[in-house]
């Protein structure tokens, strides 16, 4: 059949693609692989639909040239930040931990042989000629974090990392050929394994992040409504009054009747300045809220990403979330029991204020929720929330200080077991019945500190229950009183 009637009676949408299938016919021809090649492509392709996780599609392809040919290989890849590393071969199958590759094995656009080797470039998509610009010397940290990191105008055209085949010397011209085909397939495979995950990790972080919005931002948020109905009715007690005033006026009232009605507007007039305070402060919460969810990196990365600064725990983060729910405990009728100190005198540490006050913002709305009153040891009832920390000794690892960051409430107390899995996303403890609430609040807290490098947990104490986090302190030479203070 000639070319003018295998284009006749198409549509002209399909032209560009059916003129590729003829020139793609053209090379199946012009490869002419053998049955065990053609096989070999089938079962890659095969199971690469089978099987999902990137693991399994490591294994996929050093399994199938090993299964069908015999022929053993590794696949390295640049991960990260790390340029190059060994994460699957035919002898070991995944490794548990990527290892950096052999210095016999380096980035290039081009396939090289090398000791007993033939070494392949796994690309994303295979670039057109006209991207292979001038090759950099082989091997060498530098020219690797080059070859990492190629973007630029070949666009999709990045070098994932490199196949390696072995015995060299069992290799023909056609194998070379194919594997270098076959590399191409595992790249394609790859990069778009690669981005559908991430796809899926960004939508599992965003529906994260709206839970966090909801609980952090949205239900604290509804303050505003309670501070507006405030307003509005000291306004109308404002207009009640004014009216009075300007019917004494024209009546010539008493000095005792003006008296009156001025204690009333001072009364109002202070109403009205502590409102307004406090709409200011729960402004200020809210923006640092929303500043620290809603960062354009979040979006981009598709996971919570940190904005460290040097900050006082207590006078930054603590106390300007303590005032916030500070009339709120007092409705609960929670006494708050301040710290004598924090470490003496308290140190500079490196935190994301936003997120870490976030996590205060949960841990005191639960216990304005969750504490109850006790007997004390000394007979007396006691309903109260505490503060505090101190500090730990090898953490996070020996020779290193942690800070452990306390927040007690009184009550009758869980078991460990109990405690800690309220850290888990949707846990909520037995005494939740009937108290508003997701199970989402101590999961935030889990997820934030944990970015920080910290752990969190939950311990019973006698009179109640203490939920804390454990922070890397700064380097031991920047705290020699505080660490002589503490010893």
């Amino acid at each position: 059949m000639g070319e003018r009637s295998r284009t006749q009676g198409k549509p002209p949408d399909l032209e560009a693609i059916c003129r590729r299938v003829r020139e793609k016919s053209k090379s199946y021809d012009r490869y002419n692989f053998s049955s065990k090649y053609n096989d070999f492509l089938k079962a890659f392709f095969d199971l690469a639909q089978e099987y999902d996780s990137l693991e399994d599609f490591y294994r996929i392809c050093v399994a199938v040239p090993l299964e069908i040919t015999g022929v053993a290989s590794r696949l390295y890849l640049c991960q990260d930040s790390h340029c190059l590393q060994l994460v699957c071969d035919s002898e070991r199958g995944v490794l548990p931990e990527p290892e950096p590759a052999p210095e016999h094995v380096y980035m290039d656009y081009s396939p090289y042989e090398i000791e007993n080797s033939y070494v392949i470039p796994v690309y994303s998509k295979q670039p057109p000629v006209e991207c292979r610009e001038e090759e950099p010397e082989s091997g060498g940290d530098e020219a690797s974090g080059f070859w990492c990191g190629l973007k630029g105008g070949c666009g999709r055209h990045r070098i994932l990392g490199m196949f390696e085949v072995m015995p060299l010397d069992s290799l023909s011209e056609a194998d070379r050929f194919f594997y270098g085909k076959y590399t191409n397939r595992i790249g394609y495979n790859l990069d778009n394994r690669r981005i559908a995950l991430q796809n899926i990790d960004h939508l599992k972080f965003i529906n994260t992040l709206v839970m966090d919005i909801e609980h952090n931002v949205i239900v604290p948020n509804m303050y505003f409504r309670h501070l507006f109905n405030k307003l509005r009715k000291k306004i109308l007690k404002l207009e009640e009054l004014n009216r009075e005033i300007r019917e004494m006026a024209a009546k010539s009232c008493k000095d005792r009747d003006c008296g009156h009605c001025l204690h009333r507007c001072e009364s109002l007039e202070q109403d009205l300045l502590r409102y307004h305070g406090e709409l200011v402060k729960h402004h200020a919460n809210m923006s640092l809220f929303l500043e620290s969810l809603f960062r354009r990196e979040h979006f981009q990365r598709g996971h919570l990403v940190l904005h460290p600064r040097r900050c006082y725990v207590e006078k930054e983060v603590i106390l300007p979330q303590l005032e916030h729910y500070a009339s709120r405990l007092r409705a609960a009728g929670i006494t708050i029991e301040h710290p004598e100190n924090m470490l003496g005198d308290e140190f500079q540490i490196l935190v994301d204020v936003g997120l870490l006050a976030q996590v205060y913002a949960n841990l005191f709305s639960n216990a304005a929720k969750y504490t109850r009153e006790i007997i004390d040891h000394q007979g007396r009832p006691r309903k109260a929330m505490a503060y505090g920390c101190r500090f730990v000794e090898d953490y996070p690892k020996p020779g290193r200080i942690g800070i452990k960051f306390n927040v007690f409430t009184t009550g009758p107390h869980y078991t460990p077991e109990e405690g800690n899995r309220l850290f888990r996303e949707g846990r909520r403890g037995a005494d939740a019945d009937g108290v508003p609430g997701t199970g989402h609040g101590l999961s935030f807290i889990r997820h934030v500190i944990e970015m920080h490098g910290g752990t969190v947990g939950y311990e019973p104490t006698p009179e109640g229950n203490n939920f804390y986090f454990i922070l890397p302190a700064p380097p031991p030479e920047l705290l020699p009183e505080l660490a002589e203070s503490e010893s």
